[in-house]
């Protein structure tokens, strides 16, 4: 069974950073998966944001976050970071971390239309102006 873990999150006033961190487990070693961050602000849906591809390194990013977050994995302790830098008030949202398989699809396929089969509790970011 494939586990998803977030940590980090808080709070941080606008033009500062911050790191997000999801544990993936249950993935048989050296299986293709895809891994992506979404985020869910009030009154608003679910977006993903950025995601990795766990066989090449590919990424994807959403074009409100490009140059500002960089998502990177560490498949040796089968973690995938987001660090966030330059933020905005209107980052301010509910992260979550969620992944499945992509066989057959680009992360970017995967990340709008893959449908992730497992997904973390959520870790709340608020940026103040």
């Amino acid at each position: 069974q494939v586990r998803v873990v977030e940590s980090g999150g808080g709070s941080v006033q606008s033009g500062g950073s911050l790191s997000l961190s999801c544990t993936v487990s249950g993935y048989t070693n050296g299986r293709r998966h895809c891994t992506g961050w979404f985020r869910q602000a009030p009154g608003m849906e679910r977006a993903p944001i950025a995601g990795i591809d766990s066989a090449d390194g590919d990424t994807m990013y959403a074009d409100g976050v490009k140059g500002r977050f960089t998502v990177s994995q560490d498949n040796s302790k089968k973690t995938v970071s987001l660090s966030m830098t330059r933020l905005k008030p209107e980052d301010t949202a509910m992260y979550y971390c969620a992944t499945g398989d992509c066989w057959g699809l680009r992360i970017s396929q995967f990340m709008i239309r893959g449908n992730p089969k497992s997904w973390g509790q959520g870790t709340q970011v608020i940026v103040s102006s």
